[in-house]
């Protein structure tokens, strides 16, 4: 058996003692992870100065140039264990968070059931049933109310529609027979107008024929008149 697994097997020994927390875990992660960064940039600088020491004594003294750059070597293959010992810390304590995260929510999860379970047992699915059909009842009775108050409510209202438009189309005729009773048709000359009296007696011709032009006109109008009371009459009666 090899010295590491000895070590876990004498380690493993004491059975009785409790398992530390996730929180205790991911401290103790965290603290070796501070604790190798720290190494990491000591390694980091012992390099740089061996590698310093190595280029100073080169061409003087070839011995404490080798020498140095062996030193080097053993702190690159130190860095280069450790980068890999942190690369498997940080894993280790993303998986130790998953599992401590998946923990409080499968707990508080069980919380949850247990009030919702609680809850449940005050309560009777028959009485829901039963609430909810007399909310169901309670909703169309004041549906039918608001339907009911929403009517027109009508107090001998039913009347014949055509017989009141014909009632009112005679009253309409009626005011209109009055109207028209009440026009006073112009009186249609039965003879020419007289020509008016000569002023200038150069201007006869010219007068003339304006006073045969205003008879024409009026005569016209006249007609035209007689035309449109003739209209009127015949749609009045």
């Amino acid at each position: 058996m090899s010295k590491l697994g000895k070590f876990f097997k004498g380690g493993g020994s004491s059975k009785s003692r409790a398992a530390p927390s996730s929180q205790e875990a991911l401290a103790r992660l965290r603290e070796t992870e501070e604790m190798l960064s720290k190494k990491q940039e000591y390694l980091e600088n012992r390099i740089q100065r061996e590698l310093s020491l190595a280029k100073k004594h080169g061409t003087q003294n070839k011995r404490a140039a080798l020498q140095a750059l062996k030193r080097k070597k053993r702190f690159e293959k130190q860095l280069t264990q450790i980068d890999g010992t942190l690369s498997t810390i940080e894993f280790q304590r993303e998986a130790l968070e998953n599992s401590h995260t998946n923990t409080e929510v499968l707990r508080n999860m069980g919380i949850a059931a247990k009030a919702m379970k609680a809850v449940h047992e005050n309560m009777d699915l028959n009485k829901i049933d039963d609430l909810m059909q007399e909310i169901t009842e309670q909703q169309d009775i004041a549906q039918e109310i608001s339907e009911a108050f929403s009517q027109r409510v009508g107090f001998g209202d039913n009347f014949d529609e055509d017989e009141l438009m014909a009632e009112l189309e005679e009253l309409e005729q009626e005011e209109l027979n009055k109207k028209m009773a009440n026009i006073r048709l112009p009186n249609v000359p039965s003879s020419s107008l007289p020509a008016q009296p000569d002023r200038v007696a150069g201007r006869m011709s010219s007068t003339s024929s304006s006073a045969h032009r205003s008879r024409a006109a009026s005569s016209r109008r006249t007609e035209e008149e007689d035309d449109d009371i003739k209209q009127l009459a015949a749609w009045a009666t």
